[in-house]
């Protein structure tokens, strides 16, 4: 019971950790980019991982963490595969309508829904379906004001949601199938998604506003804002790596849209951007779906520890895999070892 709880406790603190920084990052990121006019989103996200490696390469030097030997095809595929997605995304909010843009995050959940249903043979009762159709009106009331659609915007939203759901995917099953941990799986990506992103980035940014990121003039209080959101991107990189470890992809979505919630609220106390009753209304619909998901999860989950608890004790020791590798990793079993073991092995 103590383990559980421990556990418990480590899923609530990455979730708050994942929700407070990506809310700050996001309020950070909108007084960068409207009010002091620095438009260029794809190559700040490539700062943001290049500057989440070096903060990774640091703890590891000081032996906060122990890097595991992954195999480099499946973290190469897998790095690239979290740039591209991100460049999609982009793309697809630079050549669609906001409202037609919110719909393709809509449609994250669902997608994600049917591909491990299909390859991972998950099974997802009729209540958390219930649930996430719940959420997903909601938040579709709060956030969809206008639907434009165009052909090049529908081909980029449907590449940009298939590459976040692989990738999302992946991020799950790489920790779980080859025993290593958010941070240790962040560490060895980062440095693949920055460079796609660092070479695409600036070209995709003067695609979508027509000015180069290289020729812009570079104030004090703009330098101070991008240190500020490169390294609030440290948290929300990491967190979101161990939000997907320690839950699952549908879980991290669910997640994402009540951050869409909270930044809602946010804009409207602090930034004073418009509120109306229907963006009251899809909030409170969307968070009643959030506590719907919650209630259903935890069910599930307590009758499937209740039934493969006698099971789950035979093999808690190999399928459990550090979450936040520390000083104590050298002690685990077969830890010398593994690194040769884990460098032959791959998902792909």
């Amino acid at each position: 019971m103590g383990e559980m709880s421990s556990f418990q406790l480590g899923v609530i603190g990455a979730l708050f950790l994942s929700v407070a920084s990506s809310v700050s990052i996001v309020i950070c990121n909108k007084a960068l980019m409207s009010n002091l006019g620095f438009p260029f989103a794809t190559t700040l996200t490539s700062w943001h991982l290049m500057v989440t490696f070096c903060t990774l390469h640091v703890a590891q030097r000081l032996n906060m963490f122990v890097a595991k030997s992954i195999d480099m095809k499946t973290v190469m595929f897998f790095g690239f595969l979290n740039g591209i997605s991100i460049g999609f995304l982009n793309l697809s909010l630079g050549f669609n309508s906001v409202g037609f843009y919110q719909m393709t995050k809509l449609a994250i959940i669902p997608f994600t829904v049917l591909l491990e249903t299909i390859f991972l043979k998950k099974q997802f009762s009729q209540k958390i379906k219930f649930s996430l159709l719940y959420l997903l009106v909601g938040v579709g009331i709060a956030s969809i004001t206008d639907l434009q659609l165009n052909f090049v915007g529908t081909v980029l939203s449907l590449l940009a949601i298939i590459t976040t759901c692989v990738g999302q995917i992946l991020t799950n099953t790489i920790q779980k199938k080859l025993n290593v941990s958010s941070t240790q799986l962040l560490y060895h990506s980062a440095p693949f998604q920055a460079a796609i992103l660092f070479v695409s980035g600036p070209l995709v940014d003067q695609m979508l506003t027509k000015q180069s990121v290289f020729a812009y003039k570079y104030s004090p209080i703009v330098l101070a804002f991008i240190v500020m959101s490169c390294l609030i991107a440290v948290s929300v990189n990491f967190s979101t790596f161990l939000v997907i470890g320690k839950t699952s992809p549908v879980t991290y979505q669910v997640l994402g849209h009540l951050k869409t919630c909270l930044v809602l609220g946010f804009g409207y106390t602090l930034l004073h951007d418009p509120f109306t009753g229907r963006n009251i209304l899809g909030i409170l619909v969307a968070v009643f779906g959030m506590g719907l998901y919650s209630y259903f999860c935890t069910q599930e989950n307590k009758k499937k520890q209740s039934g493969d608890l006698p099971l789950a004790s035979q093999v808690k020791d190999k399928d459990s895999s550090p979450l936040l590798a520390g000083k104590n990793m050298g002690n685990q079993e077969g830890e010398n070892h593994e690194p040769k073991k884990l460098s032959k092995e791959s998902v792909i």
